[in-house]
């Protein structure tokens, strides 16, 4: 067999297995189709969506994946189906700190998929208020950032909020130069976030030392810019790229690639185990010798590992703070429901701000 009939086989099989992607999917589909039929004679139509089911059903199939794509890859294939699938029952509405083409739009796509509807917010507190008036099944918000820390106001605004965490998403934050023009040497302005330019000082040091550094209120922004002008460019993500028609110039040019910033989903729905899972709770006491040590040894008696605490002042009384545990474990596990049974004890404030899938990288 010849180089090019061996080629042509190939090529006819893959036809057909297109042909037969296309049945398999069809078929998810319509299954999909008949749940929903199913929840709505039930009354179950505020279940349309899982998200212990969806965690479960991503980390199988990157445990299962034979290769030779990623599981990253895989997962994002996956997310995109039951995005759709997903849509056939109920489209949800996603609220988010905007304007689209940030990376907080970027981490909606990846947890929720194309298909969710997008309501891009001017303020967190305007992600919360929509959320809380039903206007949006959900919520994504920024928590912290590796290199940056905690988004503090996140945190105030879940102190007087009576919203749930029910899903986390991790996007690594890789910052391309995007611009309508091919060559470095006729880039003449960059734009983009403060924090993104900090970010990438390093790069823009060697590569565009003449080139004009122009802060802008965030990235997408940057990116409209850039796609309207010559000879400039923009700090943004993919997401941007793809909504504002750039091309990548040069990608990946953070000073610091293992930057991560950490999404929370907000919403009304309380979440099931999926196996895998963490618990975000809210505590204060007052200010007392070993008062933090007290609220923390409930934790340790009952082997339940903390990953995280913030503080934050409590608004009410001066030099008294809140604080926020994340904790490995769901809520309904007996070690963990032990420690915030001994917690709840300790604190003169205690919530339970939610309990949900450990993100899927």
């Amino acid at each position: 067999m010849s180089e090019e009939e061996r080629l042509q086989a190939i090529r006819e099989r893959i036809d057909a297995l297109d042909g037969e992607l296309l049945n398999l999917i069809s078929e998810r589909a319509r299954c999909a189709e008949e749940v929903a039929q199913v929840k709505r004679k039930t009354g179950g139509e505020n279940g349309f969506y899982r998200p212990e089911r969806e965690a479960q059903v991503l980390r199988r199939v990157q445990t299962e994946n034979p290769g030779p794509l990623t599981d990253e890859t895989i997962a994002r294939l996956f997310r995109e189906i039951m995005s759709a699938c997903l849509a056939l029952e109920a489209r949800l509405r996603i609220a988010f700190l905007g304007p689209e083409g940030t990376y907080t739009h970027g981490a909606v796509l990846k947890h929720f998929g194309h298909d969710a509807g997008l309501a891009p917010m001017n303020s967190l507190a305007d992600v919360f208020r929509e959320v809380e008036a039903g206007s949006c099944q959900y919520g994504v918000v920024p928590i912290e950032n590796s290199t940056e820390g905690v988004v503090s106001h996140t945190l105030d605004l879940f102190v007087q909020s009576p919203l749930k965490v029910c899903g986390e998403v991790l996007v690594r934050i890789h910052h391309h130069l995007l611009s309508k023009q091919e060559d470095l040497g006729e880039i003449k302005r960059v734009y983009a976030h403060q924090q993104a330019l900090a970010q990438c000082r390093r790069w823009l040091d060697v590569n565009l030392p003449k080139a004009d550094r122009i802060a802008l209120t965030s990235n997408a922004e940057a990116a409209r810019r850039a796609a309207e002008e010559e000879g400039a460019a923009a700090i943004a993500g993919d997401t941007a790229a793809e909504l504002y028609g750039l091309q990548s110039v040069r990608r990946n040019i953070e000073d610091h690639p293992d930057n991560t910033t950490r999404f929370l989903v907000i919403g009304t729905q309380t979440v099931p185990p999926s196996g895998e899972d963490k618990t975000t709770v809210l505590v204060s006491t007052p200010n007392r010798p070993g008062a933090l040590h007290r609220l923390l040894t409930p934790l340790a008696l009952n082997s339940v590992s903390m990953t995280r605490i913030e503080s934050r002042p409590s608004r009410c009384v001066n030099w008294e703070y809140v604080y926020f545990l994340d904790i490995e474990g769901h809520a309904e596990d007996a070690k963990v429901k032990a420690a915030l049974a001994g917690l709840r004890q300790e604190a003169d404030l205690f919530r339970v701000l939610g309990a949900y899938p450990r993100a899927v990288l």
